[in-house]
């Protein structure tokens, strides 16, 4: 009897056998990793190589190595805690960004819903414009927001910023929870409506609750983009007590041609902390929705 043979059976690893060997991993995955993580962490590193030299290391670059520290101090980041106004630059930032983040969000769940939930003609083209709208420059708008804000007598007040940053804000986040609310199935939707709930129960006890990640990704999207603007807050906030962080860290720590190296990279070192933090808690839920939003 003549012997059959059956077919190999596809390996389901052979997709990643070009990783088997030590020098194709280093040439495809750790050098690569390695230049990323380089070109990522280098700029952080010399932040904080910057805010804890003593000034003599960072004025003479010949005696000392630049890319290390002897003998750190913590005078740069004690004196800009102690002896400036930057605790209240950092409280004008977070309360600004919050607020603006909140007013952001609500606007954008709401308009995300009508456009992807609600059935419409010209629903498509409604979300279309709203996000062409994000990739107009801000610094179109400042101009026109600025005599706004002047007639409005919000001039060098922070609630100018508060009404100003949505612009940026509602367009993008929009879009991001669009995407989101698109993976919600609408039979949970329509059952809903056969048991008489109305459209604000179901966005509130149903959309809501299952979005959460989508609100978390633009709640943290526009929280960044608030509390790294520069644009906006230096055109309508003149006072030093009114600055935000991005804006007094460069004006107040520059005088004409004098760089105060170890004051400014201190003061980018704290102001980026409470975003650091916040990613690091979040991060997983930002990615997810992020992935959902890009999918649709």
């Amino acid at each position: 009897m003549a012997a059959t043979t059956t077919p190999d059976k596809p390996d389901d690893n052979e997709g990643m056998a070009y990783l088997d060997t030590l020098p194709k991993r280093v040439v495809t995955v750790y050098l690569p990793l390695f230049v990323i993580l380089v070109v990522l962490l280098f700029p952080f590193y010399w932040m904080v190589l910057t805010a804890i030299k003593p000034d003599e290391q960072l004025i003479d670059m010949e005696t000392y190595n630049p890319f290390w520290v002897v003998s750190p101090t913590l005078k740069h980041i004690s004196k800009l805690l102690f002896q400036t106004h930057y605790p209240l630059w950092l409280w004008n930032t977070m309360m600004i960004s919050v607020a603006a983040t909140v007013l952001s969000l609500f606007a954008s769940v709401l308009a995300a819903y009508a456009i992807v939930r609600i059935r419409y003609k010209g629903a498509v083209a409604v979300g279309a414009a709203i996000f062409l709208a994000y990739l107009v420059p801000p610094s179109i708008l400042f101009i026109p927001l600025a005599t706004i804000i002047q007639a409005y007598g919000l001039y060098d007040s922070p609630f100018a910023l508060v009404l100003v940053y949505p612009t940026i804000l509602i367009p993008f986040s929009t879009w991001l929870l669009m995407g989101y609310f698109k993976t919600i199935p609408y039979e949970l939707e329509e059952c809903a409506l056969i048991d008489g709930a109305s459209r604000w129960q179901i966005l509130v006890k149903i959309i809501l609750p299952l979005a959460v990640p989508g609100l978390i990704s633009a709640g943290i999207f526009s929280l960044t983009l608030c509390w790294n603007e520069f644009i906006y807050a230096l055109t309508f906030l003149s006072s030093t007590d009114n600055k935000t962080v991005p804006v007094a860290v460069v004006s107040e720590f520059v005088d004409g041609d004098i760089y105060r190296w170890g004051s400014l990279m201190a003061g980018a070192l704290v102001g980026s902390l409470p975003l650091v933090i916040l990613y690091s808690f979040f991060v997983e839920h930002y990615v997810s929705a992020m992935t959902g939003a890009v999918k649709e």
